[in-house]
């Protein structure tokens, strides 16, 4: 497939060089252009703007925040796109502007699906993301060969694209959920004199399996928070689009406050560039450990 690619981040990066491996044309753009280069010399060609990224059989987009995608997926691009052109958006973004973008697509010709993923970039160097995917079903159809280059399982959830992002956000609260709770655990097993590895060990191997507690456990063991593979701003951003996404349907979360809350506390001591497992940092910190 021709296929357009715009934002190079950790992640978009990554999904860009597993499309290469797969024989896919891919035309790259991001802000920075210095994140292209390493792409060109693999195959990837860097074009200068947005919408020259937006052509061909379908376009790919990965990037930051809702602020980002609204400044760079604007009116103007959508009006100039080619009709019938598919716009895949594989960020993390809200609710409302899921909503937003696949009427603004629908009404210009234009396919829109949302394929948030699951996974670090650790796991989408290895192509083994999980995609959520919504919208039109035919769409999907045709952007299925990328899908299977960068990901091990596709799940269709149906027409709306929004749908998609909702599954994303509570996927992700579950998530930092388990997080702050081995964080807050890890602090009372130590106040007690017992290892966190041992306590690790203990629940790993039985009720907790699994790559979070495992992994996000051993990091909170050994207080290794650098290099980040998932920031904790970026666990914050996701944390406050699900409380906006609980709010639209009046759906108390009391749980995801709390997290918000851990979050915010860890940005403030200036450890947002840390991976989401400084979480156990906040604990140790208000046990006064």
């Amino acid at each position: 497939m021709d296929i357009g690619f715009i934002g190079l981040g950790e992640m978009g990066a990554v999904m860009v060089e597993n499309i290469l491996k797969a024989g896919h044309q891919v035309r790259v753009w991001n802000r920075s252009a210095e994140r292209a280069e390493p792409l060109a010399a693999k195959g990837a060609r860097v074009v200068g703007t947005p919408a020259e990224a937006f052509g061909g059989d379908a376009v790919f987009s990965m990037l930051a925040d809702d602020a980002a995608l609204r400044t760079v997926i604007d009116a103007a691009l959508l009006e100039n796109a080619p009709r019938g052109l598919i716009h895949v958006n594989m960020a993390t973004i809200s609710v409302a502007l899921a909503e937003e973008l696949a009427h603004a697509h629908a009404s210009r010709g234009l396919n829109y699906v949302a394929a948030p993923v699951l996974g670090r970039p650790d796991v989408a160097a290895a192509a083994k993301l999980t995609i959520v995917a919504a919208g039109p079903a035919e769409a999907i159809d045709r952007v299925q060969p990328v899908f299977d280059a960068i990901g091990q399982k596709t799940w269709r959830i149906g027409s709306l694209p929004q749908q998609a992002n909702v599954i994303k956000l509570a996927a992700n609260f579950m998530l930092a959920s388990a997080v702050e709770t081995l964080g807050e655990a890890a602090s009372l097993v130590t106040g007690h004199g017992v290892a966190m590895q041992d306590f690790l060990d203990v629940i790993t191997s039985g009720i907790f399996p699994g790559p979070v507690y495992q992994g996000y456990g051993k990091m909170i063991a050994e207080q290794r928070y650098e290099p980040a593979l998932f920031k904790a701003r970026l666990g914050l951003k996701d944390v406050r689009l699900a409380l906006a996404a609980a709010d639209a349907v009046s759906t108390p979360m009391p749980v995801l406050s709390v997290v918000r809350d851990s979050l915010v506390e860890a940005v403030a001591h200036g450890d947002g560039e840390k991976d989401f497992a400084v979480l156990g940092q906040v604990s140790a910190r208000r046990a006064g450990r």
